[in-house]
């Protein structure tokens, strides 16, 4: 029979082999949705819908998935989840129309509700000493959106687009045998004795700080999420490139998104939430500020006649800023989950839940605005310009809040003398 610790990492093993192949699956349409662009003739703001509606689903599912978890286990609801997704995956092959894209994408994005499923399931088998660590090595799974990034172009390439969902559909029936053999259900993970309602889990907006933990987690891991998806066609508009080349350095900001989460855990102990979050959004504001800035010609007039500058990132400098901003994302994740279990010891469940619904519906809407921006202005740098502001605000937002507080507190605690002359 196996011991409870060969159980535990069985569970951690196989649960963030599968979200990994769920994460694949959430982010398929930042590929998939360049040649369906290009097919149906969409618009900028089509394609923001359309790479964004599966975000939509996988973050409204969270909520009720959570509490599932909660009454019925994790294995039970991690299994159903995966296999509701099968026969959707699949059918987007078959697709011909806009909406036929949309309505699948609205059911394949179920996947997305993995995460909180996953958490709970496997730092339930743990020691509180232990669950942050099991959470971090779950966490990492993020990184199935630089595999898709990585495998579904060349599946494109050589099989054509129709290919990747009909190869993510057999993958996701694999992934499914293989965690339910490898997995288990221990009886006091499924008591059946959850007590926790919508309307108790919905109380938590009243709570101005979660709203304030919610915007952080907007930007690291909506922001995250979102570029993700709008990466990959950014780099074949801009700089030309073919879609294996785009996605493979679009990948460079996402693989530092899931792989370095457990890395924002240790600093957050170490360091704190708030100093953590509060350096992880200025290290993202200099980079989109770098971002925002559009290519620019600067004609000027000289004693020998008119010169002409170019200004703009090229590719390796706009890559090693995207690098740079997916590290800083990936340690704010981490951070801003350590907040909570700082301040909601009591019911981080339902507070953790309301900040990932926020943080989801931050990747949903993000992608829509990024597309509709480009059409407005017409400037593909837009994007960054948006997420400038946005970060601008939540660090405005943290400094009136947290770090005036803060020095004013230690001001009274360490008066300064006065001295007489």
């Amino acid at each position: 029979m196996a011991s409870q610790n060969y159980k535990a990492w069985s569970v951690v093993t196989a649960s963030t082999f599968a979200f990994t192949v769920c994460f694949m699956v959430w982010m398929m349409f930042a590929v998939i949705g360049i040649p369906i662009k290009k097919t149906l003739d969409l618009n900028e703001t089509q394609f923001g819908i359309l790479v964004a509606l599966p975000v939509l689903t996988g973050s409204l599912f969270r909520l009720p998935v959570g509490m599932w978890t909660d009454k019925y286990g994790g294995r039970v609801v991690f299994f159903a989840l995966m296999v509701s997704t099968i026969i959707p995956i699949w059918l987007i092959s078959a697709g011909t129309q806009y909406w036929h894209y949309l309505v699948t994408g609205l059911f394949v994005g179920i996947a997305g509700a993995s995460f909180t499923v996953g958490i709970a399931y496997c730092a339930r088998w743990f020691p509180k000493e232990r669950q942050g660590l099991a959470m971090g090595i779950f966490g990492a799974g993020n990184t199935g959106a630089a595999i898709t990034k990585l495998v579904a172009p060349t599946i494109v390439v050589a099989y054509g687009w129709t290919m990747v969902p009909k190869v993510y559909a057999v993958l996701m029936l694999v992934t499914v045998i293989i965690f339910w053999m490898f997995t288990y259900t221990d009886p006091d993970h499924s008591t059946g004795h959850s007590t926790v309602t919508v309307r108790e889990q919905l109380q938590a907006l009243k709570d101005p700080t979660v709203w304030r933990y919610s915007q952080y987690y907007s930007i690291v891991f909506g922001g995250y999420v979102a570029l993700s998806l709008w990466m990959t066609k950014y780099y074949i508009t801009e700089y030309g490139f073919d879609l294996q080349l785009a996605a493979l350095l679009a990948a460079a900001f996402s693989v530092p998104g899931g792989v370095l989460r457990a890395v924002g855990g240790w600093f957050s102990d170490k360091f704190g939430a708030h100093t953590v979050t509060w350096w992880v959004l200025w290290v993202s504001l200099v980079c989109l500020f770098f971002l925002s800035y559009p290519p620019t010609s600067l004609t000027i007039q000289t004693v020998t006649g008119p010169k002409t500058f170019h200004i703009g990132l090229n590719s390796v400098v706009f890559t090693i800023l995207m690098f740079t901003m997916g590290i800083a994302f990936a340690i704010g994740k981490a951070s801003v989950f350590k907040y909570i279990s700082d301040d909601y010891p009591k019911n981080i469940g339902v507070v953790s839940g309301v900040v990932g619904l926020a943080g989801g519906m931050g990747g949903f809407i993000l992608p829509i605005m990024f597309g509709a921006l480009v059409d407005l202005t017409g400037v593909r740098s837009s994007a960054f310009m948006l997420m400038f502001g946005i970060v601008w605000v939540s660090l405005m937002w943290m400094y009136f809040k947290e770090v005036r507080p803060m020095g004013m507190a230690r001001a009274k605690e360490n008066p300064e003398p006065i001295h007489f002359t």
